[in-house]
């Protein structure tokens, strides 16, 4: 079959959103909605809430080696590239260090986000989702930068079933008296978002200071070759620590309990300047099979964009470069911004749509656990006291944790204090219609939902808070 261009499928259907609500959430046939590859990670290891309460008492190794991609740019121009794309400052960015990589389409709407390695002397290396790396790749290939993307691409389009490097996240509160064990000694003293060298195995790992569930930890990454011996040690020591792999069902739970907006709407399906990188993408790309999914909606793809500010990303906006968005960026900034936060579900109301299960009449929108969301974007209304839409919420988990349903959300400001109530509307518009045959039928029920801070853990909050000094610029 002839590949298309994202834009064609635009040209060709009436609404780009009515079309990714069609799309498979989780099947083999979007291989952007499989959330972890089964073959190499399991769904779960002991169970999801054995493994959601590691990170918190014991220690938690996430294997994050095979759902990311992997952009590595070299060349003379590969820091202007990255500056030119993100609102953040490269100022003080050196060999060494890391930073989470923000980037905006011209009208300052979030496009992606993605951590980003400085590897080396005019060599960087960015992994996230795939709709980031795309638009670093397409202004790579056609800016005037001198530079090379490679891209080494999520596993299950992998056709060489080889990484640039294998990837794990150990953390919880025995995580550092493990890679001490291991490392045969004292950690060198590792800042927020660089890395040192440490032992574990045999061989060589790269350390960053980071964490998934915004508890203490490290991230290692080293040679691909090398991924079987660390983990092996991993495990065996790990043993004595309480250690717990972490499957993909309490993964990605982590989203809710750390605060981070791991996939937003992306900002790239409309706007004449932004037409050139729809036709540069295909019709097989994160962007175009992208699914959408909850009682949110609205045909119109823009009603789904969000600024930095919506997110919880407005403090590392910096005005000290030129970059894509920043005109605009720079006249939203003194306008009303919507606020991240967590939407405490109302046990009750959560516990009555398992309960019309065993009761006649329609079933309520089933809910998954841990996640809930029945797209790889998932959108639901977020009511006032008055029925007037104030925002949405998404990745609805449930957390052993915190004992609690929630959902993180984006809200009008002046709804945004803790101790708020709202509604959160459960299920689509129509039924399930809308999604046939990937969401069943239903009827649509009211949540209550009360305002909590984002990072809903206090040991989250704090962990940022100890660590946002030390964050290279």
């Amino acid at each position: 079959m002839t590949e298309k261009s994202l834009q064609s499928v635009i040209d060709s259907n009436s609404s780009i959103v009515d079309t990714l609500y069609r799309r498979p959430p989780k099947t083999a046939l979007n291989v952007f909605g499989v959330m972890m590859p089964t073959d190499v990670v399991r769904a779960e290891y002991t169970t999801w809430r054995d493994e959601q309460r590691s990170w918190r008492e014991s220690v938690a190794l996430h294997d994050q080696s095979y759902h990311m991609n992997n952009l590595r740019v070299h060349g003379p121009d590969a820091v202007a590239l990255f500056s030119h794309l993100a609102i953040n400052s490269f100022a003080n960015f050196r060999p060494g260090a890391a930073k989470q990589f923000v980037a905006c389409s011209p009208d300052g709407y979030v496009i992606g986000d993605g951590i980003l390695y400085y590897v080396g002397e005019n060599d960087l290396l960015l992994v996230g989702n795939p709709a980031t790396t795309d638009w670093v790749q397409f202004n790579a290939e056609s800016g005037d930068f001198r530079v090379e993307a490679e891209l080494d691409p999520i596993w299950v389009l992998n056709k060489d079933k080889r990484r640039l490097a294998y990837r794990y996240q150990v953390e919880g509160p025995n995580a550092y008296r493990l890679l001490e064990e291991l490392h045969g000694g004292p950690l060198p003293e590792i800042k927020f978002f660089r890395w040192e060298t440490i032992r574990i195995g045999g061989h060589d790992v790269r350390a960053m200071r980071h964490s998934m569930g915004g508890v203490p930890g490290l991230e290692l990454s080293g040679p691909w070759d090398t991924r079987r011996d660390v983990k092996s040690a991993l495990i065996d020591a790990g043993k004595r620590h309480g250690l717990r792999q972490i499957g993909s069902l309490a993964y990605f739970s982590t989203v809710i309990e750390s605060g981070w907006w791991a996939v937003p709407f992306s900002a790239v399906y409309t706007g004449p300047e932004l037409r050139p990188y729809r036709e540069w993408l295909s019709d097989k790309s994160a962007s175009a099979r992208m699914s959408v999914g909850g009682s949110f909606y609205s045909p119109d793809p823009e009603a789904y964009y969000t600024t930095p500010w919506d997110l919880g990303y407005g403090h590392i906006i910096k005005f000290d470069h030129d970059f894509i968005g920043r005109a605009a960026l720079e006249t939203l900034k003194d306008q009303p911004h919507h606020k991240k936060v967590t939407l405490l579900w109302h046990p009750n109301d959560f516990a009555q749509v398992f309960h019309r299960l065993v009761e006649d009449g329609p079933t309520a929108l089933h809910i998954d656990l841990p996640v809930a969301a029945t797209a790889r974007l998932h959108y639901d209304k977020v009511l006032d006291a008055d029925g007037n839409v104030v925002g949405f919420g998404t990745y609805p988990t449930y957390t052993y944790n915190e004992r609690c349903m929630m959902s993180l959300g984006s809200i009008d400001e002046e709804f945004s204090s803790p101790g708020t109530e709202l509604t959160l509307i459960w299920g689509e518009d129509g039924g399930g219609a809308r999604s046939a045959p990937w969401v069943e039928p239903h009827e649509q029920v009211t949540i209550r939902v009360t305002v909590a801070p984002s990072p809903i853990s206090s040991m989250a909050r704090e962990y940022r808070k100890q660590q946002a000094s030390s964050i290279p610029g």
